[in-house]
């Protein structure tokens, strides 16, 4: 049974545009990568678990950010390129993106050393008008981004 994510996709209102807020993931893998590494916040959940509620307690342990308080849309789950099926949720939300503060991870680093380093699990929230976010998400994302888009035309 492949995993299952869950995550939100947060958005606001700017002038004439439409911004979404993506996350950067930390660690020294992602450390140089910009280009299709973003993404929402999410993470795994379990069976017993709704998907709505593990995305809003995935939005707090990345961001620190309390997630709104309703106004929740589900989009298409989406089975990325590893298998993961990823659900996400889109609601309106405005947070300052430089306050972010993430649970942690330890791993070793470097490889092989015997020594381990602690990131956190994303280093940094921006916000993205929806064609810049979708050079800057993941691919297997992307569909999110276009789903959410054909909702703001209806």
């Amino acid at each position: 049974m492949p995993q299952k994510s869950a995550g939100l996709l947060i958005y606001r209102f700017r002038e004439s545009s439409i911004e979404v807020l993506l996350i950067h993931p930390g660690g020294p893998f992602w450390k140089n990568k910009d280009s299709a590494s973003w993404s929402i916040p999410k993470g795994l959940y379990l069976d017993n678990e709704h998907p709505l509620d593990a995305a809003k307690r995935e939005f707090i342990e990345e961001t620190g950010f309390t997630p709104p308080k309703n106004g929740y849309i589900e989009l298409t789950p989406q089975k990325q390129p590893g298998g993961k099926i990823v659900s996400a949720y889109c609601a309106q939300g405005d947070y300052d993106v430089t306050k972010i503060t993430s649970n942690t991870f330890e791993i070793e680093w470097p490889p092989k050393s015997g020594k381990k380093q602690t990131y956190p699990e994303a280093d940094r929230a921006a916000w993205f008008e929806l064609k810049e976010a979708k050079k800057k998400i993941i691919n297997g994302q992307i569909p999110f981004l276009d789903e959410f888009n054909k909702l703001l035309k209806k």
